[in-house]
């Protein structure tokens, strides 16, 4: 694969940055944003940057760099994505209206609650293993139909060359890929297919041990050759359809055959910065609007501030309450999203926060890993995307012939009566969302996170000090951040603050009745956050998160 000067300065600045984070996390907040001329790039693996970077430094397509990195990603990354889940696109060319790719793929045919029930599952749905591979992997058909969006794209065996090389040839294993393994290994371990894929005769890897995934590159090879259509009607679908069923998923041939991506119109509000657009339902896309649109009417000035960080968590609790209670599959819903996203509706949220107390907050959490990517090419097109497997590693469920693991996003639904209860066709709740606005100056600002539950959150974060309160984009995503709720194996609903932020600041959120703990400065429980900004005048600018194994890339 051909190596930029860019590429070769990415690299370089990625390793630095490593080193760095060795000797001192506090160095990690140097990190100034990239500034371009021409396009723009970020992911949170250096290797799925220089992809996306190479694609558009030769002239290519955001569109294009970004079927390069997504592919790429799948391969470097795999805790926290892979072609075996979903993802979800906004897609903003120039004089035209963003437009949204669905890529989120239904539930089985026979997954029902009745089918689970018989199998031992009656309260609710396994999370790791064969059961728990109950939807479609959508991300592949995603890919495909962005780009059908352009006229003459270039050769898959062009833009999957990357990804096809590290998978043969081996990457470097990251230490957050290390550690996740680690932390997850009781539930992933005896799950077939799992220890030969991702451990190193039978332990976890540490950081930098090579990983090698040759099956993995024969699949992405033979897309290349055949096409992306394979994975659904050919013979990739008819492997993972006899390897599912022999592993005791419900999925079936048929339900490959009847799953396509499609274009969707995105939900959007407008606030006094601009519009913003993100995803429709099943996702929580509506709660990362409604957010923003309760916290714009609140009236607050600066940032950093107790009414900036305490205005976003309670117009959290807002948006998360309509979210926890309506959100679903959007022909299960009594209303449309958007109908959430009213002038009044955001009037009655902002008029419902006290801007001197907490709110009490119990709920339930809704854990995910994702990866976000954001593109700007140098013809004015930009890219928001979302890639995931739900749980880290998806069910663990790997089939060998493929080297593909399966999500386990069907874990999202719930098996009792409501606008997310399991059914055949259906589409799961889902944490992944892309966020876009377009700005009144003119400037396009693609921008987003993993961190399920904590997606809308961060979003809410980097958004807020960037186009509100002008901080520059890298300070935006690398400034302490929170979270409400819960995380894995925690038993508090409690606020988490990195234990960098503003000691005073926090004691007046405490002193405001938030229930508050302390996580660790850059904790990847905040998000692996990004920003890609394309201006009116062609000027482009990219941010990554120093949480996260990425960099950014402007030309």
């Amino acid at each position: 694969m051909r190596e930029t000067a860019a590429a070769q300065d990415l690299l370089g600045h990625a390793n630095g940055a490593e080193t760095r984070d060795r000797d001192n996390k506090e160095d990690k907040t140097v990190i100034e944003t990239a500034f371009g001329l021409r396009s723009a790039f970020t992911a949170p693996h250096r290797l799925a940057t220089k992809a996306g970077a190479d694609v558009l430094e030769s002239g290519g397509s955001a569109i294009e760099a970004m079927v390069a990195a997504a592919a790429t990603i799948a391969v470097v990354y795999p805790h926290m994505n892979g072609i075996g889940g979903d993802g979800f696109w906004l897609i903003k060319r120039p004089g035209a209206a963003p437009v949204g790719i669905f890529a989120c793929g239904q539930a089985a045919g026979l997954a029902t609650p009745d089918w689970y029930a018989r199998q031992g599952f009656e309260t609710a749905l396994p999370s790791r293993g064969g059961l728990a591979a109950l939807t479609v992997p959508g991300t592949i058909g995603g890919w495909g139909q962005a780009l059908s969006l352009l006229d003459a794209p270039r050769p898959l065996a062009d833009l999957l060359a990357p990804a096809i090389r590290y998978a043969a040839e081996g990457v470097a294993v990251t230490r957050n890929q290390s550690q996740t393994t680690r932390e997850k290994l009781d539930g992933l371990a005896d799950v077939p297919g799992f220890a030969n894929a991702f451990l190193t005769a039978g332990h976890v890897p540490e950081s930098g041990t090579p990983l090698r995934q040759t099956a993995l590159a024969a699949t992405l090879s033979r897309l290349a050759e055949v096409g992306l259509d394979d994975f659904y009607a050919g013979d990739l679908a008819a492997t993972h359809a006899r390897f599912l069923e022999a592993s005791g998923s419900p999925l079936r041939g048929d339900d490959f055959a009847g799953y396509a991506a499609r274009q969707v119109t995105p939900l959007t509000i407008r606030i006094r910065q601009g519009t913003l657009y993100n995803m429709i339902p099943p996702t929580q896309g509506m709660a990362a609007l409604g957010i923003l649109g309760t916290f714009d009417r609140l009236g607050v000035t600066q940032a950093e501030t107790f009414a900036h960080w305490h205005g976003l968590v309670e117009s959290t609790k807002q948006a998360f309450l309509i979210r926890n209670a309506e959100l679903g599959d959007e022909r299960s819903m009594r209303q449309p999203a958007q109908d959430f996203l009213t002038d009044a509706e955001l009037d009655r949220m902002a008029a419902a926060v006290d801007m001197t107390r907490a709110a009490p907050w119990p709920h339930a959490p809704v854990p995910g890993d994702t990866i976000w990517m954001g593109a700007a090419d140098a013809e004015g097109t930009v890219v928001s995307f979302i890639q995931s497997v739900f749980w880290e590693f998806g069910s663990g469920l790997v089939c060998p012939d493929t080297g593909v693991f399966f999500q386990n996003r069907g874990a999202g639904f719930s098996l009792k009566p409501g606008p997310n209860q399991l059914a055949p066709g259906k589409h799961p709740f889902h944490t992944l969302i892309p966020g876009m606005a377009e700005l009144k100056d003119g400037r396009v600002f693609s921008y987003g996170t993993m961190g399920g539950e904590g997606q809308p959150q961060t979003q809410a974060a980097v958004f807020s000090r960037y186009a509100m309160f002008g901080q520059p984009l890298q300070q935006a995503v690398s400034a302490p951040r929170w979270l409400l709720g819960k995380t894995w194996g925690d038993s508090t609903d409690s606020l988490k603050i990195e234990a960098n932020a503003d000691p005073d600041l926090v004691q007046s959120l405490r002193d405001a009745g938030h229930d508050i703990e302390l996580m660790e400065p850059f904790s990847s429980l905040a998000g692996h956050a990004g920003g890609v900004v394309r201006h009116a005048d062609g000027r482009t600018e990219a941010a990554s998160d120093p949480r996260s194994d990425g960099v950014s890339f402007a030309e």
